[in-house]
């Protein structure tokens, strides 16, 4: 064990926690508490770029399984261990969040909160989500997983249902409700693998480790059973579709900062369930299945796409992207091949990043309208230019644009799928032209043309009388007391991050990979499949 590797792993899970408990108090004083938050989120960053150059690539491909481990025994009586390690998939996992949050944090600096509602209660439901999420992604035993999984919906819930828009409680209930009920039946399926290792191992238990070693001895039809019940739990939270009707809703309504963690980093927490437990531990029931699981990833590849094509609501025309996009993930994870596993898992981080910042930029846009409506806004180019650009970057990193980030992921996703996965692969690509489509119709109607919508119009008009709103001259960046004004400095220096993240992963993925493919190619082990090469034949 390295103790020094333990205690930094520890730590990384615990000082959000504890941030989140220091800045719950300060009600009083909402300056001190945004301060204080953001100090812990950066601390937490700083802590996260030490784990990344402490993680041993070398030692993930031909040694331990996973590193920087600590494993203390917790219900003995349940062979339940507080058991936490990482792999390349969960590091850079955790390195997502790491910056996400801080930057949640800035753009949440300034935003208007629902009537009764505090600073400090937003920010330390923010930094308590991001422990449990880093809890999710370091656990190594199945129970404490379990547990992380529940009680990360907690601060989600009280995010959407106390902070978000008009239909909060509906939005917030729907959340929790599906996602209860797909850890309820997950649980089903932990307690039975405890069952099931008992018999195969002598003693029950819910270490990864233990667990993988005895899968291939587990029969089928059992795996098929056990797989279900973790599939319905990680197809719900990615969301796959038909399970996916709560992200609209929770993506609507939830306040912005809240909404960057929900499809930038919550959702991911199904797919990374995939390759971490679903593949690995049941791996006779997961080639069984796959058909299915591809059928469904394809269905949402299109379904989402054909939808955002339709959506009026910008931060619907968010969730539905993303739906969309989770479905080539989860087309990369079932196609089972090291290049597509590679793919998936950086799709994961290039979502995070690129939805994220999307997400980021549709609520500047909406804090300056006012409204949420696609219509509302037109010819947002001439007042603000700096917003207009950023959308536009945004959007063609969300399509997939030679250059940015999401192209290299989706292009191994696409490459790496089609010599086991053919027809599953060329429907899929399919999608790739709705991408172009939903994305450069969005900027077309709100960024481009002559200025127009009752948003956009309003705001002009209430800062420079009757008139002003008709002047296709008007400039914001050229000074005068406009209500639709440019960034400001803090929205620059909230966005200048995640465009470097997206043109530098673009370009230069291989130190992101690195760290990625030794865990993928163990994944694929673990499946008992051998890797195709690029034009292989189908199995």
């Amino acid at each position: 064990m390295n103790t020094g590797g333990s205690v930094l792993l520890l730590i990384l899970l615990m000082l959000p926690l504890v941030g989140s408990l220091v800045v719950a108090p300060l009600k009083g004083d909402p300056r001190t508490a945004k301060f204080v938050a953001l100090g812990f989120a950066l601390v937490e960053l700083v802590l996260t770029a030490v784990v990344w150059f402490s993680y041993s690539v070398p030692a993930a491909a031909g040694g331990a399984r996973f590193q920087l481990e600590l494993s203390v025994e917790w219900i003995p009586a349940f062979g339940t261990h507080f058991a936490l390690g990482i792999d390349g998939i969960a590091l850079v996992m955790l390195a997502l969040i790491a910056v996400l949050v801080p930057i949640v944090l800035a753009f949440s600096w300034e935003e208007k909160l629902p009537e009764g509602r505090t600073v400090s209660g937003f920010f330390s439901l923010l930094l308590a989500a991001q422990g449990l999420l880093v809890g999710v992604f370091a656990a190594t035993d199945v129970f404490l997983f379990y547990v992380f999984f529940e009680a990360m919906l907690i601060p989600m819930y009280f995010m959407i249902g106390r902070f978000g828009g008009p239909r909060r409680q509906y939005a917030a209930m729907k959340f929790f409700l599906y996602s209860l009920l797909g850890g309820l039946i997950m649980l089903a399926s932990v307690i039975g693998l405890f069952a099931v290792s008992g018999e195969k191992l002598g003693a029950g238990t819910f270490t990864w480790v233990d667990l993988q070693r005895m899968a291939a001895s587990v029969p089928e039809s059992t795996q098929i059973w056990l797989f279900l019940g973790f599939f319905a739990a990680f197809a719900i939270k990615a969301p796959l579709v038909p399970f996916h009707t709560w992200l609209p809703d929770s993506a609507a309504e939830a306040p912005v900062g809240a909404g960057v963690l929900l499809v930038g980093v919550l959702d991911k927490v199904g797919t990374f369930g995939f390759l971490r437990y679903c593949l690995p531990l049941f791996p006779l029931a997961s080639q069984r299945l796959a058909p299915l699981v591809l059928t469904l990833a394809v269905i949402g590849i299109l379904y989402g796409a054909l939808l955002a094509v339709g959506q009026t609501d910008m931060k619907r025309f968010v969730a539905y992207t993303s739906i969309a996009h989770f479905g080539f993930i989860a087309l990369g994870i079932f196609s089972f091949s090291s290049q597509a596993f590679a793919g998936a898992t950086l799709y994961m981080v290039n979502h995070g990043i690129s939805t994220g910042m999307l997400f980021i930029v549709v609520g500047l846009l909406i804090v300056r309208g006012g409204s949420r409506l696609v219509g509302d806004y037109g010819g947002v180019h001439k007042v603000a230019p700096l917003l207009a650009g950023t959308f536009l970057v945004a959007g063609l990193s969300s399509l997939a644009l030679p250059g940015t980030n999401s192209f290299i992921s989706e292009f191994l996703v696409l490459v790496g799928s089609y010599p086991r996965e053919p027809v599953y692969t060329i429907l899929a690509t399919v999608g790739i032209i709705f991408a172009a489509l939903y994305v450069l119709w969005v900027y077309q109607r709100t960024m481009q043309g002559p200025l127009r919508g009752s948003a956009v119009l309003a705001a002009l008009d209430g800062a420079g009388g009757p008139g002003t709103m008709l002047d296709p001259s008007v400039s914001l960046n050229k000074g005068g007391g406009s209500g639709f004004p440019d960034l400001s400095k803090r929205e620059i220096a909230v966005l200048t991050p995640l465009i470097v993240l997206i043109l530098v992963i673009g370009f230069f993925p291989g130190p992101v990979l690195d760290v990625i493919t030794p865990s993928v190619g163990a994944t694929l082990k673990e499946v008992g499949l051998m890797d195709l090469p690029v034009g292989g034949l189908s199995r």
